[in-house]
């Protein structure tokens, strides 16, 4: 699946460190995102509200279906956040794909992922991408 299906097929993004900050690139992408129709979702511990919409502990406690996960954690984090994704795709079979923004890798969670199905990207700006294809 090339980049321009992602975004025409997975319209509901899990944002895993959404920040209540408007100058860092973890609120203003996903808000970015959200004013081009997309379903954002906040993932922070930190804060039940962020950027006016209700925030989640977690992937698992989201309630609603989510079609992709955009990783805005240090890299030494995602292996977890992909271990969480994977677990909720075995229970609920939602997460489709898992994009961690630029700077974000991981080579044992890149393997995770794509062997149990899940697209994965990383090491790209989720913001980037879409406005270069549209």
């Amino acid at each position: 699946m090339n980049y321009k299906e992602i975004f025409e097929n997975y319209k509901t993004i899990a944002v895993v460190g959404m920040s209540i900050y408007p100058y860092k690139a973890a609120h203003s992408v996903p808000l970015f995102m959200k004013k081009s129709g997309y379903n954002i979702i906040p993932i922070n511990p930190n804060h039940e509200i962020v950027a006016k919409m209700n925030s989640y502990q977690n992937i698992l406690e989201v309630e609603e279906n989510i079609d992709m996960i955009n990783v805005f954690r240090p890299s030494e984090f995602a292996l977890d956040i992909i271990k969480e994704a994977v677990e909720r795709k075995k229970i609920k079979g939602d997460v489709k794909c898992i994009w961690l923004q630029e700077g974000i890798t991981s080579e044992e969670g890149k393997a995770l992922a794509e062997s149990n199905g899940i697209i994965y990207i990383e090491d790209e700006c989720l913001y980037k991408v879409f406005v270069e294809l549209t």
